[in-house]
């Protein structure tokens, strides 16, 4: 089929050029027989003179045949020629412009922006690139479909087309993501403030879209060209740095691009690229916080928290490496390396010890969650009644049937369940109903100030109350010092951790303060045998 297409494609424009060369010839010849057959076919019939001769009637008839033909096949031609014009005008458009909103792609804002790029530092302005992506507009694909998502995209490109200067560019990325350039003073970067402005508070406002009343917002990041920008392809990307700046920031909101944005993208890609490496050599260890029954004062058991050991920055916070964790999807690797590990580490401790591992709200977006902490027990021997599993109120808000589902098959192991940050969550009563809790831990910004802020205090009340009603125990978090350990003792709550009780111990710490307090089986079970009397010493009572 290709060669018969090329044939095709090379014979047209020879059929072209016959079709061309056959008419001028039968003009030619029309021009040359036709005079004669005119002059003599006058001549027969006003002056009585000889016929014209039928072989030239024939070829003036043929002539003019030849002529017709070729005429039809130039107008064939003409139309031709401008069904293609219009094909590559559709295609070029196509090329450099997004179907959907008839925005520019962006391959075309790589060029048109350069373009601007240039105009600004001949005219001495500044050009001004705004990059905004949708808040959660996934969550209106999957509600409402695709063809809703469509059509709140084009609602929002004519409102971001309303309120673009005269003469701007504008463009969609992709997905839910637009880019609009303009030259603004240099010296007036409140202009461009003005814009960001409506674009946030337009966007904050409820579109119409396939009969449903959407609501949706914003994050913007603003770069401006005659800040240290080498050229279109830097200032989006300065922009683009800015935008999920906004985004950190809490959405529906802009931030102009500085360097240090840049910067701590750079430290958090390094600690991206060191935590890929980090999980499999298990730099990334478990820590235990020590959790205390008030009552007795006893250790009861310990919280698992990871730290990352790193071989040159030492010893690096959760806080900055959990969130790109759950961020990349390496999440659930790295907990269930810290479990493998932790389990590993206590199964000789006093069996009355306990401990309760944090499960990030990703984790509970697995559905094989539950079969693969399973495995690790399984596969380390420790036993699941002393697993105390800690999730939070925020992490059940997404998908509560997949949460039920996760923790009825780690009830049914004997695997405990602890409701973490308890609080400060969406709808806790109804959390508390839906899943079969056996603790309740209090979140610690209300256990820190409970001695200074009365609101913390009747929080905590209130907290330990419901707990003695429903029957659940309540640990408090974040337990700094004396005072706050006796208020937590007299209003009745069960546990509690905290640095007053010491900071979290590596497994070799842990190991040590077990062994100062005789709470390793194997001193357990050297504490439970008999002594042993001499060999002789049944001869000596007997004789």
């Amino acid at each position: 089929m290709p060669l018969d297409s090329d044939n095709n494609g090379e014979a047209q424009p020879r059929t072209n050029l016959l079709a061309g060369a056959v008419s001028v010839a039968a003009i030619l010849l029309f021009v040359g027989t036709g005079s004669g057959v005119l002059s003599k076919t006058l001549a027969f019939y006003f002056a009585g003179g000889q016929p014209a001769d039928r072989s030239l009637v024939i070829a003036l008839l043929l002539n003019v045949a030849l002529i017709l033909f070729g005429w039809r096949r130039h107008r064939e031609l003409s139309q031709e020629v401008q069904i293609r014009a219009a094909a590559e005008e559709r295609a070029q458009q196509l090329a450099s412009r997004d179907p959907l909103t008839g925005f520019l792609n962006r391959r075309s804002l790589s060029e048109e922006g350069a373009a601007m790029f240039v105009r600004a530092q001949r005219r001495r302005r500044a050009m001004a690139l705004i990059m905004l992506d949708l808040d959660h507009f996934k969550t209106i694909n999957d509600m409402h479909g695709h063809a809703v998502g469509d059509a709140l995209l084009r609602g929002v490109a004519a409102e971001i087309a309303a309120v673009m200067p005269p003469v701007s560019i504008t463009a969609r990325l992709g997905g839910d993501e637009f880019a609009c350039g303009f030259l603004f003073d240099p010296a007036e970067p409140a202009t461009v403030e003005r814009i960001a402005e409506k674009l946030v508070s337009r966007m904050a406002q409820p579109f119409d879209a396939e009969g449903f009343k959407l609501h949706i917002s914003c994050s913007l990041g603003i770069a401006r060209s005659d800040f240290d920008c080498a050229g279109i392809e830097a200032l989006m990307r300065s922009a683009d740095i800015a935008m999920y700046q906004a985004k950190k920031a809490g959405r529906n909101r802009f931030a102009w691009f500085d360097q240090s944005m840049e910067r701590e993208l750079q430290a958090r890609n390094e600690l991206e690229s060191g935590l890929r490496l980090a999980i499999p050599r298990q730099e990334i260890v478990p820590y235990f916080e020590q959790q205390i029954d008030l009552s007795t004062g006893r250790l009861h058991g310990f919280e698992v928290l990871a730290r990352w050991e790193h071989p040159q920055r030492g010893l690096i916070s959760p806080e900055l490496f959990i969130p790109i964790a759950e961020e990349t999807g390496m999440i659930a690797e790295l907990s269930l390396s810290i479990m493998r590990q932790a389990f590993l580490a206590a199964r000789d401790w006093d069996p009355s010890l306990s401990l309760s591992i944090n499960i990030s709200p990703w984790q509970l977006r697995d559905a094989w969650l539950a079969q693969k902490i399973i495995k690790v027990l399984t596969e380390t021997g420790f036993p699941a009644s002393r697993l105390e599993v800690e999730i939070t109120e925020s992490s059940l808000f997404e998908n509560l049937a997949l949460a039920q589902s996760i923790v009825g098959s780690l009830k049914n192991q004997g695997v405990r369940l602890a409701l973490d940050d308890f609080g400060t969550g969406y709808s806790s009563l109804a959390h508390l109903r839906a899943l079969p809790f056996d603790r309740i831990k209090i979140d610690k910004s209300f256990v820190l100030s409970l001695n200074e802020n009365p609101d913390s205090a009747a929080i905590v009340n209130a907290i330990v109350g419901l707990g003695e009603s429903l029957n659940l125990p309540i640990t408090a978090e974040g337990v700094e010092d004396a005072a706050i350990e006796e208020r937590l003792r007299a209003i009745g709550c069960a546990k509690a951790q905290g640095w007053y009780y010491g900071k979290p111990l590596s497994v070799t710490g842990a190991r040590r303060l077990l062994a100062e307090r005789r709470l390793l089986q194997a001193q357990l079970a050297q504490d439970a045998e008999p002594a042993q009397a001499p060999d002789n010493a049944g001869q000596r009572f007997a004789g």
